[in-house]
């Protein structure tokens, strides 16, 4: 996806999640994190679009500590996330293309690593927002789906912190099934007691045998893999135990 689409995506959810958030009230719990409430969600997010803005706004070219949650509730912590969400998507519309700033995972760019990582973090908690609103989920575009998943198996979980882990070498396929490529789009992970290696590839139906393989439209894929849709929700086939795995041990903390 382009930098473009990215920020587009950004922009659109962050609307979304506000909305939701307002739509539930604050004190909300939130189903998808059952440790939150809806302020607990906003004030998260608002930090992490605080502190990606700052990246891109002032070129810092080390680590930089985010700032903490703001101190605010009700009407005033939805305001102070929509300005933030606003900030951090007017920092990224007008960033130069050859940005030099500090990013955590590899990417074409500083600003692609950027755009895209906000976008897909705010699509999830958008999720989150939602499941507390109840009434059904905004769906996800399977092409940003499929970015997303990408993201998310071959970046986030190929840093060392990933938890996904196994005693001996096992192999998890990940089927996307709705693309429009005319195959499915595959993730082949490899998982041992190192961090996971995940290859993509576009293949059609026969692939060679895996330990377990987990199957379904892309969005709804996307959404199992951050754990915001349960596993029923996909079509599992092979040792359930690697799916039960993944589910126990994939979540993304922010420390």
């Amino acid at each position: 996806m382009r930098i473009t689409e990215h920020i587009a995506a950004l922009a659109a959810e962050g609307h979304l999640l506000a909305d939701a958030a307002d739509e539930a009230g604050s004190a909300a719990p939130v189903p998808t994190c059952p440790d939150w409430r809806v302020r607990d969600l906003l004030g998260h997010t608002a930090m992490a679009h605080a502190w990606a803005a700052a990246f891109v706004r002032e070129g810092h070219t080390s680590y930089v500590p985010d700032g903490g949650e703001p101190e605010l509730d009700g009407p005033e912590l939805s305001a102070h996330f929509r300005e933030g969400h606003r900030l951090l998507v007017e920092a990224l519309e007008n960033a130069p293309q050859d940005l030099a700033c500090w990013s955590f995972l590899p990417a074409p760019s500083p600003l692609a690593f950027w755009a895209r990582r906000q976008a897909h973090e705010t699509t999830i908690h958008r999720v989150d927002a939602e499941s507390a609103r109840g009434g059904g989920l905004s769906p996800v575009a399977p092409a940003f789906a499929l970015d997303g998943i990408d993201e998310l198996l071959r970046g986030m979980h190929a840093r060392p912190k990933s938890r996904v882990r196994t005693g001996s070498p096992r192999t998890l396929r990940v089927r996307a099934t709705d693309t429009d490529t005319g195959a499915d789009t595959v993730w082949t992970v490899r998982l041992s007691d190192e961090p996971p290696v995940a290859v993509r590839e576009e293949t059609p139906a026969g692939t060679d045998a895996v330990d377990c393989e987990l199957s379904a439209p892309a969005g709804t894929l996307y959404l199992a893999l951050w754990n915001r849709l349960p596993l029923s929700d996909l079509t599992v086939t092979g040792d359930e135990e690697l799916a039960r795995l993944w589910r126990d041990r994939s979540s993304i903390t922010w420390s």
